[in-house]
């Protein structure tokens, strides 16, 4: 079995920030074949599918971001999942918004979840697909307040496609292994520049 683990905070008031589109890419997958439920298991969401005659497990940690490692650690456990077939999809900001990434073996870059499940999977050498929310366009922003914000009205429009592609991703690192996959999918941001507001809520 496969487990595609997408980073997020549960509750509805983070449900289209730029932090959870580990889980808006997880759901958008789920929605395209058909709708899977989701089971409360492992203080995680999560949805079995059989994609040709390969198993694979969704999950979205409840745990909030920064004990996302805890949930990963107790599925993998359970299923007996091997650290090869784990696929992590999360934010990035240090790509700009619509870019797509896909590495394994990097430190966590700052990012609190990652930091998580490196400390409770002993290990950094697993599978991630960085999805790009780039950067605060002011300087002044805190990066921390800017990525729990909301997606600008402008990048909500490209979000459909770009979640899209996330999923394709997934498919091609499961059937088509880790090089092809980074190769055919890694990808730079969206030519226009993305604007977006400065905010003092969500922070």
């Amino acid at each position: 079995m496969w487990l595609v683990v997408g980073l997020g905070n549960p509750g509805g008031k983070y449900i289209l920030t730029r932090h959870n589109i580990g889980f808006m890419a997880l759901d958008a997958y789920a929605t395209s074949v058909g709708g899977p439920r989701w089971k409360e298991e492992k203080q995680a969401l999560t949805t079995r599918l059989k994609l040709e005659d390969v198993e694979v497990m969704f999950a979205k940690p409840q745990t909030f971001m920064n004990k996302s490692g805890e949930s990963v650690r107790a599925l993998m456990d359970y299923y007996k999942i091997p650290m090869e077939q784990l696929i992590v999809l999360h934010d990035e900001i240090e790509i700009g918004f619509g870019a797509i990434k896909v590495h394994k073996n990097r430190g966590a870059g700052g990012h609190n979840g990652l930091k998580s499940l490196n400390e409770m999977l002993g290990t950094q050498d697993y599978v991630r697909l960085r999805l790009g929310v780039g950067r605060p366009p002011h300087p002044q922003m805190d990066v921390a307040a800017y990525v729990l914000q909301n997606f600008s009205q402008e990048e909500q429009t490209h979000l459909h496609d770009f979640l899209a592609v996330s999923g394709d991703a997934v498919e091609s690192l499961i059937f088509d292994g880790y090089s092809k996959a980074a190769t055919k999918f890694t990808r730079g941001p969206l030519a226009a520049p993305v604007s977006a507001e400065i905010k003092k809520e969500g922070t």
